[in-house]
Formats: structure tokens, sequence, C-alpha cells
């Protein structure tokens, strides 16, 4: 999973102001060109006109495009479709801050003031509140663009164990038409005017509303691993072993030390979320173009852990165009490129009408009950 990595406006994007967006096929037009000849190879040229990266005759790889069925553009969304699961509406969101009624809520759950309570970026909010938060000991609650209420707190001022208790306080109040998606905890340190975040942030996410493909395999007595912040999306349900990463660095090592060792047989679910965290939503075209080069430059050692009986699946959230005004996600097709080295054949998996049809396909390969939205292309490949 390749957080944020779009590749071109949905039909709807102008409901969502994304018209024009296209993350990975704008970044390499603002650069002049973009060089990632592995991705290249499996196919992503053919996704859509990437310059640097033109389309090739015989890809090693099924590719194709996905869009999002679901309402929104977030993360937890965006993951919930490709386990399978539509979303008819989308989180609700709070450009001008959280009603009265729940702060005042909270702050009497937490015993103290809180301050702040605006849609802000999380760097900026931190060194223009920092100091504030240092003498008063209250803690500060941001949103953004996305359905999210969090945290920032010093870690010398709220240790993180009651940072993350006065999330779950969030999380248990912020129900029915407040259920954002995510409570997020933000610890930062450092001194006034360098206040910087730590690496301990946790996503406190709501419960997935139905079954998902993670606990179809998990119930299954199947192994479902996941790498990066993939459990705290699923609150956890449906995981079998989490690991915790927190640099796409650390997520690809982590992919290629224990696929597939670290499971029996199942899915290793990895999400590499740099791209949006601090590319995509910072609009740093370079710091993204090079994310996309670090990760192309270790694919082939990703690719050489696959044997004949093994699939790979790479694909994307959302979008997070870092060239356009915007420091929100975009509402995007995402890629989708399938390899294995049992398939013999390559070919063009087209516009695929959900992010469901990978759990689709991923049911059917485990020979589970047919799942209620999306369409397996397994046959495609086999």
């Amino acid at each position: 999973m390749l957080d944020s990595c779009g590749v071109g406006e949905l039909p709807d994007a102008a409901a969502y102001h994304d018209v024009g967006s296209n993350t990975i096929g704008n970044i390499a037009k603002s650069l002049g060109r973009l060089s990632l000849p592995n991705l290249g190879g499996l196919g992503l040229g053919n996704i859509v006109d990437i310059p640097g990266i033109p389309p090739t005759g015989r890809p090693n790889a099924y590719y194709g495009k996905m869009a999002e069925r679901s309402a929104g553009k977030d993360s937890t969304i965006g993951h919930w479709e490709l386990a399978g699961i539509i979303s008819e509406s989308p989180f609700p969101v709070y450009p001008d801050g959280f009603p009265d009624e729940i702060m005042a809520e909270f702050e009497a759950a937490i015993g103290r003031k809180t301050i702040g309570n605006i849609a802000a970026s999380g760097t900026e909010i931190i060194a223009r509140l920092g100091d504030e938060h240092k003498r008063t000991g209250c803690p500060i609650v941001y949103t953004s663009a996305d359905s999210v209420f969090q945290i920032a707190a010093h870690v010398d001022i709220i240790p993180l164990e009651q940072l993350y208790r006065f999330c779950r306080i969030a999380r248990n109040l912020l129900t029915g038409r407040h259920a954002v998606s995510r409570v997020i905890a933000r610890p930062f340190d450092g001194t006034s005017g360098n206040y910087k975040r730590t690496a301990d942030r946790k996503d406190f996410s709501l419960e997935p509303p139905h079954e998902t493909m993670l606990d179809k395999l998990s119930g299954s007595g199947l192994d479902v691993l996941t790498i990066g912040k993939v459990d705290d999306l699923f609150a956890g349900r449906g995981v079998t072993r989490a690991i915790h990463t927190k640099s796409n660095a650390e997520g690809i090592e982590a992919i290629i030390e224990n696929f597939p060792d670290g499971i029996e047989r199942g899915l290793v679910f990895a999400n590499l979320v740099d791209f949006d965290m601090l590319w995509g939503h910072r609009n740093d075209v370079q710091g993204f173009a090079e994310g996309l080069r670090q990760f192309d430059s270790r694919l082939p050692y990703i690719l050489d852990r696959l044997s004949e009986n093994e699939l790979l699946i790479i694909c994307a959230d959302h979008g997070c165009d870092p060239t356009t005004p915007s420091t929100d996600h975009s509402r995007e097709y995402v890629p989708l490129i399938v390899y294995s080295p049992a398939l013999r054949s390559f070919g063009d998996l087209g516009t695929r009408e959900t992010f469901a049809d990978v759990a689709a396909t991923i049911s059917e390969n485990f020979a589970l009950p047919k799942t209620e939205n999306g369409e397996s292309f397994l046959g495609t490949l086999q």
C-alpha cells in the first residue's frame, strides 16, 4: 500500500475540489521526468502518463487502476474499501473546530481545559501553541480536512500513556453523528521555537461496521500480518500480528524481513505512510519523488522474496497531490499492479469499479465465501 499515490482524478473529483489532481503524474511533470525503472517494468507507465516512465509492451505484471466507490477520500475509508466495505457516507469533518458540547464533555472527562480546537497543520499548531501548552498544561486539540480529532501534547507535560488515555476518552465520546474516523495522539518534544513531533503517534479508529476481508481470513485460521498503521485503521480487528513502523524505510525492511517468513499462510498487509504524512500533506514534491525512488530501489528485494505460491498486489488508498495548492487528500484513481513468479503472462486489468475488487480476489484465492462487494480478477491472472 503506497499511501496517497493516486494516478488521476476520479469523475466526481469536482465535488471534492480535486479537479486536476494526479499525484504521481503531476510529480513527474513538475520535475520534468521521474525515473522508477522497477515499477515501470511492472507496468506503472501503462496505467497513467508519467514523464520518464513510458508504457512498456511487455510488462512483468498485470496492471490497471481502481476507482473508489465509497464516499470520501480518507485513509480509513480507502483501507476499508480495499477490505470489502463500501462506505455510503463520508465521515464528519470540522473545518471550524468541534462543537462546544463535544469540547465541554471532553474537558470534563479529562479534568482539564484544552486549547486550539481549530483546523490546522500539526507542525504549525505546535509551533504556535506549544509555549501556551507548556505553561498551562492544557492539551492542544485540532483537526484537519480529514475526519480526525487530534490531541498534541509535549512529552514532558503530558506523558505518553496519559495522552493515549485522553485519546481513548475522546474515542468513546465521538460517536453517532460525531463519529470521526480517527482520534490521533500527536506527542511532541523540544523547546520553544524548536518543537518536533515524535514518532509515537497512535491512531484510535472506529471499528469497521461490517465483516472485512481481514476478519474472514483470520476467522478461517489464516495469518493476517499488518505492517505500519494498518491495524490501527481496522481498530486491530482481524489482525493476528502487527508490526508498527516509523518510516517508509523501516516499513520496506519489515516487508522484506517478514514476507513470507513472518507468516505460515495468509496475508501480509503493509502501509508505507511517509508519502502521505511527510510529503503529500506538506506539498513536498521533491520529498515525494525521492520516496518513490527509494521504494523503487528496494522493490527487487521484495520481488526476490516471492515464490511461485505467492502474489504481490501494489496499490494505494487515495491521492495526496503535492503539486496542487491543497494539502488535503485528493479524490483519485489508485494504481493496481499484480505480480507473481507463477504468472506466465501479463495484461491490462482495466479500470476497476471499486477498491473492493482486491478483497474479492484475495478471498477467492483462499477459497473463502464470495465478498458482498467487488469482483475478483483472480481468473484473469490464472
